[in-house]
């Protein structure tokens, strides 16, 4: 998010910016223009200054040894203008045909001035005087004509070029304009795409913390990304350890109940069943129970030794004794428990449906702090479940493991089975849940109980390529690094 956040900020001020270059730029040119304009209609009045006094001069000219004549002053202030006025020309015109144009012009005003001069101080001859008239006035014309074909040509010139600077004036004005419009909006889009890309994580993160609240520990956030896919995958982990600490904890006061419950059931039901016992076992021994009801004593001794047997593991379950804690190999452990089950009747079929046991055992494994015989028992009934579950014979892998990120060793009891149900998998430590016929369902519930009394941690899985696995991890010993697999 915070990348989306500089990217955005990075877009609005490169936008703002250019947009600012853009104008400023396009006002220098047009204010450039406009002075080009200006400059352009001051030598236009120039020149038609110098029309103005050439005129001038040659009516002086008209008027010259007339009572309307003007003072030789006037006649020199005239042509001091044209001289001036011509050369504001030369300062503002810079094209090489304009300048040789001036130029000519320069020249025609000189004569044209040489020949005032010589008109205006001649005064014995009369008839050079008038061919010098005569001179003066052709000179005049002709530089009349001059100017004004000059003044003609650069006023349609101007007038063009006015016309089209303003049309350029008023196209930019129109861009800005339209530029002046399309950054807001531009800017209120990229606010409204940023704005909805904070508020619908916020709110995907908000709908979860209300259902969480109300109590759907199950719920999931997805399809979050950068910043808020972290906290929507941390959400999930606090989701799911929120589960798991509340399916302990509903399950820690089950026990707890269960506890009460079977320790006094149990002591309430053991003495009535000692007093059966005895009964039975002195009845199956009288000589006067006819043949045909000997049998029946050895079948209620033979119920009530299972009754034993499941109240003991209810006692068990109730009240677990406390483990005995030493360093312990867990490699030596599992090969105690795989040595006695392979003593059970399930694993000694010599037939093709039999079950083999494949060690796949880490070198080097570290120790662990814990009571073996205990873990022993655990490992044992994990065995025997495996093999339970593969009818038709099958492979069970016991494996240890061990990484050095972790604090934790770990057991894993592969078998190739059918694998577990969906709702078997989240019922399958619970107390008194069996599938098995003649199961008692405290198994699996008195090992769960057995590893967390060390420490540790039990859960079941399906395999992806079929079967199920049951993995147990149990913390180091406190300062044993190892460098197992």
């Amino acid at each position: 998010m915070k990348r989306k956040i500089i990217i955005a900020f990075s877009v609005c001020s490169l936008i703002f910016i250019l947009s600012g270059l853009f104008i400023i730029t396009t006002i220098e040119k047009s204010t450039a223009k406009l002075d080009i304009l200006i400059r352009l209609h001051r030598v236009e009045i120039l020149r038609e200054q110098l029309l103005i006094r050439i005129k001038r001069a040659q009516s002086d000219l008209n008027l010259w040894n007339t009572r309307h004549a003007r003072s030789m002053d006037a006649v020199v202030t005239d042509v001091r203008t044209m001289d001036s006025a011509l050369d504001a020309c030369f300062n503002c015109h810079h094209g090489e045909s304009v300048m040789r144009r001036l130029t000519n012009l320069r020249n025609q005003n000189e004569q044209y001035k040489n020949a005032l001069s010589r008109v205006f101080t001649l005064r014995a001859n009369r008839s050079r005087m008038r061919a010098e008239e005569n001179v003066a006035f052709m000179a005049g014309a002709d530089l009349i004509a001059e100017v004004g074909a000059i003044t003609n040509m650069t006023d349609r010139n101007l007038q063009e070029r006015t016309r089209s600077t303003l049309k350029e004036i008023a196209r930019t004005k129109t861009v800005i304009s339209l530029l002046l419009a399309a950054v807001p909006l531009i800017a209120l889009g990229l606010f409204g795409v940023f704005l909805r890309g904070f508020t619908k994580p916020v709110g995907a993160l908000l709908i979860a913390t209300r259902r969480l609240k109300a109590g759907e520990l199950s719920y999931r956030i997805e399809g979050l990304k950068d910043e808020f896919g972290e906290v929507a995958a941390s959400f999930n982990d606090m989701a799911f350890t929120l589960r798991e600490h509340y399916m302990k904890m509903q399950w820690a006061e089950q026990a707890i109940v269960l506890g009460e419950m079977a320790g006094g059931l149990a002591h309430e039901i053991n003495n009535p069943l000692a007093g059966i016992k005895a009964a039975m076992e002195v009845l199956s021994g009288d000589p006067t129970v006819s043949e045909e009801n000997k049998n029946l004593p050895s079948q209620v001794i033979e119920q009530v030794r299972r009754i034993e047997v499941l109240l003991k593991s209810l006692l068990n379950f109730a009240r677990p004794p406390k483990p005995q804690f030493m360093s312990v190999d867990l490699n030596e452990v599992l090969d105690a428990a795989i040595s006695l089950a392979k003593k059970h009747p399930l694993f000694l079929s010599n037939s093709s449906l039999s079950i083999k046991i494949v060690q796949d055992f880490a070198a080097r494994l570290p120790q662990t702090k814990a009571d073996p015989f205990q873990l022993q028992q655990v490992f044992l009934n994990l065995l025997l479940n495996a093999a339970d579950a593969m009818p038709a014979g099958g492979a069970i892998t016991v494996r240890t493991s061990y990484s050095a990120r972790s604090p934790l060793l770990s057991i894993s009891i592969l078998d190739t089975g059918k694998g577990l149900g969906g709702d078997v998998i989240d019922k399958i430590f619970l107390p008194f849940f069996t599938t098995k016929p003649k199961g008692t369902g405290l198994g699996l519930a008195l090992a769960k109980r057995l590893v967390e009394q060390h420490g540790g941690g039990i859960l079941a899985v399906n395999n992806p390529a079929g079967g199920a696995s049951f993995v147990v991890t149990l913390p180091l010993l406190e300062g044993d690094g190892g460098t197992g697999t």
